[in-house]
C-alpha cells in the first residue's frame, strides 16, 4: 500500500539523495584529482549544493507530506515505510533547528579546511592549519548549540555518527578495553619484536597495487562497479551501489601501508556495493542528518566491515597460508628467503607506532582513545588549538611511550577534523568491536565459513554478511542490526578474546 503523500516524500528524498551524491562526486575529485588552486571555488560549490539539499529537507511541504503519509498509511505501513518516514521526520526536525547560514558556513569551511590540511601536512606546518581547525570547532559547537542545547557538545556531535552513543558510555567501553590491552602490550614488550624489517624494503608500487586489488576483488569488491585511486589519506566514497570508489596510498619502502589500507577501504566499498538496490535514492541510502549519501547504518557499523576484512581475514594465518606464495611471486627478491611464519609475525608485530593507520590490532585503540580525549578537551575549551600539538605529543608519550618526530606524523596525520568529522574517531573502536561480534556469529552460525577461509574461498563469508548486514542498508539502526545478526548488544568480549588468543599465541604470553 502507498499513498500520494508517501510518494511525494519518496520523490523529494530521491532529489536530496541525488544532490548528496553530486556532493560526493565533488568531494572525491577534490581529494584525488583537483589542483590545489581549485579549493576556494570547490568550497563554494559544496556550500551551494549543501544549502540546496537542506532547503528540500526544511521545505514545509515535506514535513506536511510526512505527517499526511503517516496518518494515511496508519497500521498498514510496511517496515520500510515506517523507517523511511521516521528518518525523514528526524532529519527535518534536526535541520530546522540549524540556521541556513550556519549550514552554508560549515560546508564552505570543510571545503577550504581540507585543502589547508593537505598543504599543512605536506609542509609539516600545523600553524597554517590551526585557524581552519579553530573555525571548524567553533562551527561544530554552534551546530550542537542548536540541535541539542541540553546535552554535552560531544554527545550532540557523536550522535551524528553513532546515534545513541555518549561520551560516558565510550569511557566505560574504553576502560574495559584498556584493562586488557594495556597489560597485553606491556607483556608483549618484554618478549622482543618479531622480524618486522621484512616489510621495510623496496616494493614496486605497481605490484603492490596489483596484489592488494586482486585480493580485494576476491573478497567481493566489484571493479565493474568500483575503482581504486591514490589519495593522501585513504577513503571510500559511493555515488550509487554501481559506483563505489576506494583510494589508498603507497610507500615504496613499506609494504604494509597500501596492502592493508586497500583491504580496509574495500571493506567499506563492499558494504556499499551490496546494499539492497531497492533502497537506492531513498532515506535508507542517505544519512539525512549528516547530509551524506551512504548506505551504512552508522559509522561504527561501516567501520566494522573495513576492520573485518582488513584484520580478521587479511591478517589471519589462514589467509597467508593460502596467499603468501602469490606475494612472494610478486616480490621474489624481497621475500623468497622469508617463510610464511616470519611474514605472518611481521604483519602482526605489536609495537607502538605514531601513525594510527599503521598501528597493530592491539595498540590501535590506544590511538583512538587519545584522539577521543583530545576532542573532548578541544570542544569543552580546556585545550586550545594552539596548544594541541604539544598536548598530542604528551598524550602519545604517556599512552604509547613515544613522541612523534614532527606534526606530519603527529597532530596532522588524520584528515577527519578538516572534514568536519569532530567526534567520529571512537567509531573506529566501536566498529572493531562489532567486527569481532559479526565474525564470531558468522563462524558460529555457518560453520562451513571456517573451512572455506582456509581454502581462500570468501563467498560464504561474503554471503553471510550480505544477508545479515549489507543488504539492510539503513533499514535498521546499528544496535538493532547488531542484535539481529549476533544476538547481543555491543560487547567487547569477542574482540578481547580474539586479541588475547591470537597475540598470546604469537608472543607466548
Amino acid at each position: 500500500m502507498t499513498t500520494r503523500s508517501y510518494e511525494r516524500v519518496e520523490r523529494t528524498v530521491a532529489t536530496i539523495n541525488d544532490v548528496l551524491n553530486v556532493i560526493n562526486v565533488l568531494t572525491w575529485d577534490a581529494r584525488v584529482h583537483m589542483p590545489a588552486a581549485g579549493a576556494g571555488a570547490r568550497a563554494e560549490q559544496l556550500a551551494t549544493l549543501t544549502t540546496i539539499a537542506k532547503g528540500h529537507l526544511t521545505n514545509p511541504a515535506l514535513a506536511a507530506d510526512v505527517a499526511r503519509a503517516q496518518t494515511e498509511l496508519g497500521a498498514d505501513a510496511t517496515l520500510v515505510q515506517r523507517r523511511t518516514l521516521a528518518a525523514v521526520r528526524e532529519a527535518v526536525s534536526h535541520h530546522e533547528r540549524i540556521p541556513d547560514d550556519l549550514t552554508e558556513r560549515l560546508a564552505r569551511a570543510k571545503g577550504t579546511a581540507q585543502q589547508a590540511w593537505v598543504e599543512a601536512r605536506r609542509d609539516d606546518d600545523f600553524g597554517t592549519f590551526a585557524p581552519h581547525l579553530a573555525r571548524m570547532l567553533d562551527l561544530k559547537r554552534e551546530v550542537a548549540s542548536y540541535t541539542a542545547p541540553d546535552r554535552p557538545v560531544y554527545d550532540a556531535l557523536l550522535h551524528e555518527y553513532e546515534p545513541g552513543m555518549t561520551a560516558s558510555a565510550l569511557r566505560t567501553l574504553f576502560e574495559r578495553l584498556k584493562a586488557t590491552l594495556g597489560p597485553l602490550v606491556a607483556a608483549i614488550a618484554e618478549t622482543g619484536a618479531p622480524r618486522a624489517e621484512v616489510l621495510r624494503q623496496q616494493f614496486d608500487v605497481s605490484r603492490q597495487r596489483a596484489f592488494a586489488l586482486g585480493i580485494a576483488e576476491r573478497f567481493g569488491y566489484d571493479l565493474r562497479r568500483g575503482r581504486l585511486d591514490e589519495a593522501p589519506h585513504p577513503f571510500e566514497i559511493s555515488f550509487s551501489t554501481n559506483d563505489v570508489r576506494i583510494t589508498t596510498r603507497y610507500d615504496p619502502a613499506f609494504l604494509g601501508q597500501s596492502v592493508f589500507a586497500t583491504w580496509h577501504e574495500a571493506g567499506h566499498g563492499i558494504y556499499e556495493q551490496y546494499a539492497d538496490p531497492a533502497y537506492a535514492r531513498s532515506a535508507l541510502s542517505s544519512d539525512l542528518i549528516g547530509l551524506y549519501a551512504v548506505s551504512g547504518t552508522s559509522y561504527g557499523t561501516h567501520e566494522s566491515q573495513s576492520r573485518l576484512w582488513e584484520n580478521l581475514v587479511g591478517r589471519s594465518r589462514a589467509f597467508w597460508d593460502v596467499h603468501y606464495g602469490e606475494l612472494v611471486y610478486a616480490f621474489p627478491g624481497q621475500l623468497q628467503d622469508v617463510d610464511v611464519e616470519t611474514f605472518y609475525r611481521a604483519i602482526n608485530t605489536v609495537t607502538p607506532s605514531p601513525i594510527r593507520v599503521e598501528a597493530d590490532e592491539v595498540t590501535y585503540h590506544l590511538h583512538v582513545i587519545l584522539r577521543f580525549e583530545l576532542e573532548v578537551a578541544l570542544l569543552d575549551g580546556s585545550l586550545g588549538v594552539d596548544d594541541l600539538p604539544g598536548a598530542w605529543d604528551e598524550a602519545m608519550q604517556a599512552t604509547l611511550g613515544l613522541r612523534p618526530r614532527n606534526d606530519r606524523e603527529g597532530v596532522l596525520q588524520d584528515i577527519h577534523w578538516s572534514a568536519g568529522l569532530v567526534g567520529a574517531f571512537p567509531t573506529y573502536t566501536i566498529g572493531t568491536v562489532m567486527a569481532s561480534q559479526f565474525f564470531a556469529a558468522a563462524l558460529r552460525n555457518a560453520p562451513g565459513i571456517q573451512s572455506d577461509l582456509a581454502r581462500g574461498e570468501y563467498s560464504s563469508l561474503l554471503g553471510w554478511l550480505r544477508e545479515h548486514v549489507y543488504r539492510h542498508a539503513r533499514l535498521h539502526g546499528a544496535d538493532e542490526l547488531l542484535r539481529n545478526a549476533t544476538g547481543s548488544d555491543l560487547d567487547p568480549s569477542a574482540f578481547l578474546e580474539y586479541v588475547t588468543n591470537k597475540y598470546g599465541a604469537l608472543y607466548d604470553v
